[in-house]
């Protein structure tokens, strides 16, 4: 149950190659009042980025067939997508250097999966936005 604390109309974009874990976090996100687009395909969500997507948030994971998502933090950066979204990693992938690489290529925040429960990740994601929209 979504309290009024967590409840946010933040528009997000999910990216995981995990059709499962997408599905839960989408489910949590809607819950709290969040607009949700989900991509299990980072080249397509680079596609509706280029299309004009603008997302407050941005979620991805590290390790997807294709491209990476440092490759995808790459190119955020040299095209200019979403320039404003509050960028934020959720990768079990959780080593200094990979949290490290992350931030320098623009990342927001970092959430090892394996050490977040779906309401943690909301919960962090809100903490994150939060902090970077007020500012």
């Amino acid at each position: 149950m979504v309290d009024e604390k967590t409840k946010r109309d933040y528009s997000i974009l999910l990216v995981d190659d995990d059709r499962f874990l997408l599905d839960i976090y989408s489910l949590k996100f809607k819950e709290c009042g969040c607009d949700v687009s989900s991509f299990t395909e980072p080249e397509k969500a680079l596609e509706k980025l280029r299309g004009g997507l603008d997302p407050q948030i941005i979620l991805l994971d590290v390790i997807m067939p294709g491209i990476s998502g440092f490759d995808f933090l790459e190119a955020l950066k040299k095209e200019s997508l979403a320039p404003n979204a509050t960028i934020i990693v959720l990768s079990n992938q959780g080593q200094d250097e990979d949290v490290k690489r992350a931030m320098a290529l623009g990342a927001d925040g970092y959430i090892v999966k394996a050490s977040a429960i779906p309401s943690e990740v909301l919960e962090k994601t809100m903490a994150f936005a939060d902090k970077k929209i007020s500012k």
